[in-house]
């Protein structure tokens, strides 16, 4: 007998084994320790005669009995690795996953003990983070296998109230402790996590961002300046796209050849020379009657340009090459201290916020492609809310910003881009996108159409571990995947006041014990509103006084 096989409890025999399926009638009286033991999603363990196998159970059921005997109750357990034996009975083997030798009829089936959980969920020899306990035993951590979890992408689903902003602040704290020197981008469109990583991220909102519109690609030129229905549309595009072209190549003319800049090339290019070249084009046309797409984008262009919502992409008087800043600056090159970059989408003009998505994701990947492999950077892309960008009907996202994600799910691999997806709505998220997630993390679910498209997209041998989500407590999740050693539930640790994500309910109960507020507060906001004022730490920040700032340093 092993070291793992010590005060053992007997539970039960198996009386069919099919595959990675085994059906187990269980014994008459178990008493309490059973009863703590046989729980959907607990481990139990099988003995064979070469190893000890590990299972986690699926169902509990009884048989149907015939009229003149006792019920007998049944369980389904699904196998998930194992642990030789060795010859001397004083040295306990390595967990591995997968079953080598499968067990027999008769073979009994035990309780596991606190030595075999150890052994299960021992500390990966690869290089790994502590993000909880085990739920079994809440003196066993719980880790993450770090490459794993990052280099084959993975996801963070749960209903609204399941601790799900703070299991991303939590596993995205617990990598970057070990790695202080990583490469996050977060996409925060709510501006949820500031709060979460005070003095080691770099905020970028409307109030300091600064990204030009010249670094757009065609599609998301269109999306931003043309007529989004219409007669026109195609004609407005099909304006846009020569001008455009013909602005980046006169830009760069000075360099000598332009062959290589196409209209989706990030050059530079005045919107003063776009705009001149379309009322130089508008001004050849033979009838009047065709000057109307001209007109209509022209006033687009114009009106955008005059809308101080807008001031991030078109700030300064001075068209300057940028590219190199705007991505150092995305991609915390150098790290300088603050490993992650959130992107704090609130405050973002909503006709425009999806064209923002697209060029930041679209930039991350891109960046990664052209970059040389001995030199390239692993970046992590949270896309938090990601259902509004990659739904499972099409019809409902931004197309660019789709196919953005899509490249990094499908590609990201082999350029070192990461994706994380983050979702309360995961029935609504594209499968074929949250396929290439091989790490699933599972907090609390109670609607049906989510449980099935989770159930659907997590490995065979995971249904009872399916079957606890609407039971999880706050904080506690179901994690499958290749970045766990196995299968489980854990219970995520507690995470600092001051580092929890600005998610929290609102307290109507002691809110509304008390009438503290007046017409002022109401003034106060109306205010706020008028003049686009933004408030981020606490730091009231215009829009309007921003703008002024940055064309008074112009002129300078």
């Amino acid at each position: 007998m092993s070291g793992l096989d010590q005060y053992e409890h007997e539970l039960g025999y198996a009386v069919a084994v099919n595959g990675s399926r085994i059906t187990g009638r269980l014994l008459p009286k178990l008493g309490d320790q059973g009863d703590d033991v046989l729980q959907v999603g607990g481990l139990v363990k099988i003995r064979t005669r070469r190893s000890t196998a590990y299972a986690m159970v699926g169902a509990l059921w009884v048989s149907q009995p015939e009229l003149d005997r006792e019920p007998v109750c049944m369980v389904d357990l699904d196998l998930m690795g194992e642990v030789l034996l060795s010859t001397d009975p004083e040295v306990v083997g390595e967990f591995q996953r997968g079953v080598s030798i499968y067990p027999g009829l008769g073979a009994g089936i035990f309780a596991v003990t606190d030595a075999d959980l150890a052994c299960v969920y021992a500390r990966p020899i690869t290089p790994s983070v502590v993000v909880g306990t085990v739920h079994q035993n809440s003196s066993i951590p719980a880790h993450f296998v770090t490459d794993r979890l990052l280099g084959k992408h993975f996801a963070i689903l749960g209903t609204t109230g399941s601790g799900k902003s703070c299991a991303v602040a939590l596993v995205l704290r617990s990598i970057l402790e070990r790695h202080p020197n990583g490469h996050i981008v977060l996409l925060d469109p709510h501006n949820e996590y500031t709060k979460a990583f005070p003095r080691v991220a770099e905020v970028i909102d409307p109030t300091n961002l600064e990204l030009p519109y010249w670094l757009m690609n065609f599609e998301e030129l269109v999306a931003t300046f043309v007529s989004r229905d219409g007669p026109d549309k195609q004609a407005e595009a099909a304006i846009l796209k020569e001008v455009v072209l013909l602005a980046r190549r006169r830009f760069v003319a000075g360099e000598g050849d332009t062959d290589y800049v196409t209209v989706d090339t990030p050059v530079p290019f005045r919107l003063s020379q776009v705009d001149h070249l379309i009322e130089e084009k508008m001004g050849r046309l033979d009838k009047v009657d065709g000057a109307r797409p001209y007109q209509r984008l022209l006033a687009r262009i114009r009106a955008l340009q005059s809308d101080r919502r807008f001031s991030f992409m078109f700030s300064g008087l001075v068209v300057k090459d940028t590219m190199t800043d705007v991505l150092a600056r995305l991609l915390r090159v150098p790290v300088a201290g603050r490993p992650i970059t959130i992107f704090d989408l609130s405050g973002v003009p909503s006709e425009i916020v999806d064209v923002v998505v697209s060029l930041m994701c679209r930039m991350v990947f891109d960046f990664a492609v052209w970059s040389r492999r001995s030199s390239s950077i692993p970046v992590l892309l949270v896309c938090e809310e990601a259902h509004r960008y990659v739904p499972q009907n099409e019809s409902f996202g931004f197309e660019p910003t789709r196919r953005a994600i899509s490249r990094i799910a499908k590609e990201g691999r082999k350029y070192a881009v990461s994706l994380c997806l983050v979702s309360q709505r995961p029935s609504e998220l594209s499968t074929t996108i949250l396929s290439q997630c091989n790490t699933l993390i599972s907090l609390r679910m109670t609607n049906e159409n989510d449980k099935a498209f989770v159930r659907a997209a997590l490995p065979e041998g995971s249904v009872g571990l399916v079957a606890s989500l609407p039971t999880l407590q706050t904080q506690e999740a179901v994690i499958v995947g290749d970045g766990v050693s196995l299968p489980m539930r854990i219970r995520f640790a507690d995470l600092d006041e001051s580092c929890r994500p600005q998610s929290g309910t609102a307290a109507f109960s002691s809110s509304w014990n008390q009438d503290n507020t007046d017409r002022c507060h109401v003034s106060e906001n109306v205010e706020s509103w008028r003049r686009q004022q933004m408030y981020s730490g606490g730091v009231n920040f215009s829009l309007f006084e921003r703008e002024r700032k940055k064309t008074a340093d112009a002129l300078v």
